[in-house]
């Protein structure tokens, strides 16, 4: 499995409404299970790209341990959300677009299994584009 994580405020974690809307004005065609209720869920998401069936895994953690993991790129984040995802690049395009907006309004710090992070959104949002163009194919 894949794993994709976003590090931030525990007080910055949007409602999924407040998600939602973050992911509309990005410009992304893509919705989040209208159930979601942030930290109560965990595992499977089923969300929608472009209409079709897509998701990821995810799991909300605020312990000292798994943040220790992440003090070196996110020293001050108190919520880590781990986006999982296996070999579907419909998957890994709904973990991108779910996580980069979480860098954009939310003030998320972004790491793909805990290798350095984003340091500026341009290359991000050039990157979930194009994983959203191979998925879509």
């Amino acid at each position: 499995m894949n794993s994709q994580y976003a590090l931030l405020a525990k007080d910055r974690v949007p409602s999924r409404d407040e998600w939602q809307k973050s992911i509309d004005n990005c410009g992304f065609d893509f919705q989040i299970d209208p159930e979601l209720k942030p930290f109560e869920d965990s595992g499977y998401l089923p969300c929608k790209l472009s209409g079709k069936d897509a998701g990821f895994e995810i799991y909300y953690d605020t312990s000292p341990e798994t943040l220790a993991q992440f003090s070196s790129i996110a020293p001050s984040a108190s919520c880590s959300i781990e986006f999982g995802w296996g070999g579907e690049m419909i998957e890994c395009a709904s973990a991108m677009i779910a996580s980069y907006s979480l860098a954009k309004d939310f003030g998320a710090i972004v790491s793909y299994e805990g290798e350095k992070p984003y340091q500026d959104l341009e290359p991000f949002l050039n990157d979930t584009n194009a994983i959203i163009e191979d998925a879509m194919k």
